[in-house]
């Protein structure tokens, strides 16, 4: 209890003495704690800016929002894609058309009101597409004989116009975006054209622009395979197609800024070594499929989400299992771990990061020595032990995800064609889908739009000779 002023002045010498050398510890301590209290207040201010998740509190990833799972800023509010010619803000600052509704007269007493200022303007605003319809340009070649030697003389027609395009890059660009994003069949296609543009088109047609489009993403197809078979690191993963009624596979790899796919009869490792070639990748990150494992590279990386779902599985059974669950609990430990140190503001330093990382090298290994009763714990501990080194790879390598989420993503599109198609009729049309899809699968993690990349890809533009002047 704090002594009063009045019980300071009764104490004698000795005991104010004998009070001073009891407060002195107490008063050396205080330049430590003053010092302590601005560290946390500011570590609180810091806190307070960032969003509660699951990298930097103890929050479930299942309860962070989609657009902050991984830490990012948070995710902008709705509006036009990237590269949008035209901003909501600039919309609504520039409107295309102004109603301007002026008061004339009072409507009571009917006083000429034209000279009056607004005492406010209230604004409102319409949106509305426009009309579609199609635009034909006609070209008509001229043809001139020369009365002087008789040769036949034919006006050029300009780039854009050639005498093989019955369609322009537009209309190709939208028939190729319904039909491999938004899988629509032919029969589908041609009612949308009808019904949305007023457009008659042919099935045929539509089979032509498609041919034509995988033509010139075959080209394209062909840059996206040289950039992603150097990058150094590669995630990769497969499922099945059908084409022609015959089991195929669908094979996505994805490098550091460029995505491939491939669709071929085969899921072997020749398929790897054909795409590779000479080149070998740093880091290879899949699935245990042994294809997958005999890819060209110098390490491996499998994926953890498929680990997690296996050990899962064993918690899910009647007989509890500690050895899965400490596995369970380390493999997301080490996630969590590489979150917080591989992102724009690292929570830890470098030497702290490293500490934890050999903690969890000697937990790994010690759980590998356990002994487990349990047929599926002992499947799953014997693939752990005989992939010891392929586990944690993402610790060591900048760049190298704990999971494969992003070549399954990738794939996700295909797997949704094929159950809404049922599969391709002809090799070219799944070669023709692989190829494009490279181009607009590539166009998505570059953060372009689709059907911009789809309008260029098709070829020079032809609106233009709208406003040409007659030959």
């Amino acid at each position: 209890m704090i002594p009063t002023t009045e019980q300071y002045d009764q104490l004698t010498r000795d005991e104010l003495l004998a009070l001073v050398k009891e407060l002195i510890p107490i008063v050396q301590l205080v330049p430590q704690l003053q010092q302590r209290i601005t560290e946390l207040e500011a570590e609180v201010e810091q806190l307070k800016s960032k969003s509660t998740n699951s990298r930097n509190s103890s929050q479930p990833p299942s309860r962070d929002h989609k657009s902050n799972q991984r830490g990012d800023k948070p995710k902008k509010k709705q509006g036009p894609p990237f590269g949008h010619q035209r901003s909501v803000r600039e919309l609504l600052d520039h409107p295309d058309q102004t109603l301007s509704l002026k008061v004339e007269q009072c409507a009571q007493c009917h006083h000429d009101l034209k000279g009056v200022v607004p005492d406010k303007v209230l604004r409102r605003q319409v949106t509305e597409l426009p009309e579609f319809k199609p635009l034909v340009i006609e070209t008509q070649q001229h043809e001139v004989t020369c009365p002087h030697c008789q040769c036949l003389n034919r006006g050029q027609l300009p780039e854009g116009l050639d005498s093989d395009r019955y369609f322009g890059p537009r209309l190709e660009a939208t028939v190729v975006f319904l039909k491999h994003q938004q899988h629509l069949s032919y029969e589908r296609i041609v009612g949308t054209l009808r019904e949305l543009f007023g457009l008659e088109l042919s099935e045929g047609g539509i089979a032509s622009i498609i041919a034509r489009a995988g033509e010139r993403a075959s080209v394209a197809a062909e840059e996206i395979k040289e950039q992603v078979i150097t990058s150094p690191v590669i995630k990769s993963d497969e499922t099945s197609a059908r084409v022609g009624g015959r089991n195929f596979w669908h094979w996505g790899f994805i490098g550091a800024s460029a995505v491939y796919h491939q669709i071929v009869p085969r899921r072997n490792a020749q398929v790897i070594k054909d795409l590779m070639g000479e080149a070998q990748a740093e880091v290879w990150v899949c699935d245990c499929y042994g294809a997958q494992l005999n890819a060209p590279a110098g390490d491996f990386q499998l994926c953890l989400q498929h680990q997690l779902r296996d050990l899962q599985r064993i918690l899910d059974q009647p007989t509890p299992s500690p050895w899965a669950a400490e596995m369970q609990g380390l493999f997301r430990e080490a996630i969590h771990l590489n979150n917080r140190f591989d992102c724009p503001e690292p929570q830890l330093t470098l030497p702290g990061f490293m500490r934890r990382v050999s903690e969890i090298e000697n937990d790994l290994d010690e759980l590998l020595n356990r002994r487990v009763t349990g047929a599926a714990e002992l499947k799953l501990r014997n693939r752990f032990i005989l992939h010891r080194e392929k586990l944690l790879q993402f610790l060591y390598y900048p760049g190298v995800p704990p999971t494969n989420n992003q070549s399954e993503q990738a794939l996700r599109t295909s797997v949704i064609h094929r159950k809404v198609t049922n599969g391709f009729r002809s090799e070219w049309g799944a070669n023709a889908y692989a190829d494009l899809l490279s181009v607009i699968a590539t166009s998505k993690i570059r953060g372009q739009r689709v059907v911009e990349t789809l309008i260029n890809l098709m070829g020079p533009p032809v609106l233009q000779f709208l406003d040409a002047s007659p030959p």
